[in-house]
């Protein structure tokens, strides 16, 4: 299968994702076709949290084609949301049914809903009737068995889904150990939808790997893997870009500080934002580890600036 046919699909992921990480990601890379949004949580007394629909504004979303995400077990609040977002313009929405985190879970939200099959029947059903979007759903393999998917499964094919993106770990599970090929195999044989491949796409070896199990896959999401390494999808697809990496990788990130500056009030929130993203960028560079403690203990704008400042100039190794 020739790369250059396979869509990109920028992962949700809470508190990196967000529509301003997407707009400057967009300005510096490219082979990414569209983004799925950090979920917004349904309210009672059908409320909007101004601040997520403002994420998933198309007038803010001009660069990136995204899709909103919803969190919620309330058919009417999610009716409400659907049908505001629909009003905004989004033709298509995602279902939130694989958040892994047990706060969350604990509620019977995100992959805490995956047990019970019969509540996910009632909850389309109603919805699905009622609103003008697409839907798709983002799945695990369950709450705490792999097992759970196949009963599931069969309840998903009663409807009319955009498609299936589909975690193929547990919710209980997280994100350790390995993601489970032939349980996502197994999927693919019990069901009629068509799916996207969501799970430790971390370079174009591990794609290769995805790509040639499941030929017949065409949709691919990635999070963390574009978070350490922006230019994956580029890498993926064999984009030529003359820029050297490395300063396209520094030129990204001061862009993405200074669009969070205007944004974050005072400046732990800047500072603790952009620390989240070395979590995931500083292990991409040999011999990281004390200059990314040095990024990670400051405690001031200046200092954070003179560190990452610092660190490039160096002109550290990218693993490769």
């Amino acid at each position: 299968m020739e790369n250059d046919n396979a869509t990109i699909i920028l992962a949700p992921l809470q508190g990196f994702t967000d529509v301003t990480y997407r707009n400057v990601f967009s300005d510096h890379f490219s082979g990414v076709d569209e983004a799925v949004a950090p979920f917004i949580s349904t309210m009672g007394q059908m409320r909007l949290k101004p601040t997520r629909i403002k994420d998933v504004a198309p007038e803010n979303n001009k660069k990136l084609f995204v899709i909103p995400q919803i969190l919620g077990n309330v058919a009417k609040d999610f009716i409400f949301l659907a049908d505001h977002l629909y009003e905004m313009g989004h033709k298509k929405i995602n279902w939130n049914l694989g958040c892994p985190h047990s706060k969350i879970a604990k509620k019977k939200r995100g992959s805490g809903l995956l047990m019970y099959p019969e509540e996910i029947d009632i909850f389309l059903d109603t919805v699905l009737s009622k609103i003008s979007n697409t839907l798709s759903v983002k799945i695990r393999l369950g709450r705490k068995s792999k097992e759970e998917i196949f009963s599931l499964l069969p309840v998903l094919d009663k409807y009319p889904l955009d498609e299936i993106i589909l975690h193929p770990r547990t919710g209980i599970q997280m994100y350790e150990g390995t993601s489970d090929h032939d349980a996502f195999a197994q999927a693919l044989l019990n069901s009629h939808h068509r799916f996207t491949y969501n799970g430790d796409i971390t370079d174009t070896a591990s794609f290769h790997t995805v790509q040639k199990k499941f030929p017949n896959i065409r949709r691919f999401m990635i999070g963390r893997g574009i978070l350490a390494n922006p230019c994956l999808a580029e890498e993926i697809k064999k984009i030529i870009v003359d820029e050297k990496k490395i300063w396209r990788l520094k030129n990204f990130h001061d862009d993405l500080f200074t669009s969070y500056e205007k944004l974050f009030p005072g400046p732990a929130h800047l500072t603790g934002r952009m620390k989240g993203f070395w979590a995931y960028l500083g292990p991409t560079f040999k011999n990281s580890r004390k200059p990314l403690k040095n990024i990670l203990k400051t405690t001031s704008v200046a200092r954070y600036r003179d560190m990452v400042d610092l660190f490039f100039q160096t002109e550290p190794e990218i693993i490769k």
